[in-house]
């Protein structure tokens, strides 16, 4: 008899556990963001949550972590291992890590692909009165001052791509440390620095302006939401063709059930035309996928940055 009730209290528990997965989630969501208040990766967590919110009945936040090279975001991240916790990030966040460091930080493999959310246009961006007005006059001139200008860029990701193509195209400039894309980007308006890679959304208004110049766009296809501008390949550069990846990962804790609601969610909303729209006018190309192509899009990436490493004699750390 104890044994019959042993029985059922275990397939009871079980039946409990199930439904409790199947029903995710059972209390607030937290997400991750390892950008500040007002990147393109901020944006689109800010506005993804809200409707989540809505479709989940529960309250979703949303917790800036910059800084650290996006270290500081994904060991919290990681560490909370935490059903509840999710991560909105731009994959350059992370993809360059294994050769910007002598050991991994943090634990990789607990970084688990959910959902492809939109494709960032990354900008190579001259002062509006730089007498340059196309990637390959900047690239002329780099060369034939080497050493006399110099550049800020985006994150370690296109840091370290862009060290690749500047060995690969034989360039000589100067980096400028900042801590910060805005600031970057005010001293490219009044000139104190040349050149730097910046997401569309942090330069558009300097650029709308008239104190930014936008050469190309580092994108594989040129944006339909700004036409005028090329791509990097189409100036003639193809080697510095880097798409952009924003997304949504949970860690190994997030239940299979609950993954392929993630995915499905974010995928409606996504298709949401003032979602769209909205997102559109941040410079970012809304590109839903699931956790296939959203994995395969990271590896393409990560191959990328093994080919730079590779160029640059750097190993990369396990």
């Amino acid at each position: 008899m104890l044994r019959v009730a042993a029985a059922v209290l275990v397939s009871a528990l079980a039946l409990s556990a199930a439904h409790a997965q199947s029903n995710w989630p059972q209390r607030p969501v937290k997400i991750v963001v390892p950008l500040g208040p007002g990147s393109g990766g901020d944006i689109t967590a800010r506005l993804l949550t809200e409707r989540l919110a809505q479709k989940w009945g529960q309250s979703v936040v949303v917790e800036n972590r910059p800084g650290g090279d996006g270290v500081v975001a994904l060991s919290s991240f990681i560490g909370a291992a935490d059903d509840h916790t999710l991560l909105i990030a731009p994959t350059s966040s992370f993809t360059h890590h294994p050769w910007m460091h002598d050991k991994m930080p943090y634990d990789a493999k607990e970084l688990v692909p959910i959902a492809r959310i939109t494709n960032p246009l990354v900008a190579v961006v001259v002062p509006g009165s730089s007498p340059q007005n196309s990637l390959k006059e900047l690239i002329a001139d780099i060369k034939a001052n080497p050493g006399k200008l110099n550049w800020a860029t985006l994150t370690g990701f296109f840091d370290f791509m862009f060290e690749g193509f500047q060995k690969k195209e034989g360039l000589v400039i100067a980096k400028v440390p900042y801590r910060n894309t805005v600031q970057a980007t005010n001293d490219l308006a009044e000139g104190r620095i040349q050149l730097t890679m910046a997401g569309y959304v942090v330069v558009r208004p300097l650029v709308q302006a008239g104190k930014l110049k936008v050469l190309a766009f580092t994108a594989s296809r040129r944006a339909e939401a700004v036409p005028d501008v090329p791509t990097a390949a189409e100036a003639g550069f193809p080697d510095l063709t880097i798409d952009g990846l924003i997304g949504l990962f949970g860690t190994r804790s997030v239940d299979e059930k609950a993954r392929a609601r993630i995915e499905a969610d974010v995928a409606e909303v996504l298709r949401d035309p003032k979602i769209a729209e909205t997102l559109m006018a941040t410079g970012q190309v809304v590109n839903p996928g699931g956790t296939k192509e959203f994995a395969a899009a990271i590896e393409r990436q990560q191959a990328q940055a093994a080919e730079t490493g590779r160029l640059l004699g750097i190993k990369a750390a396990q």
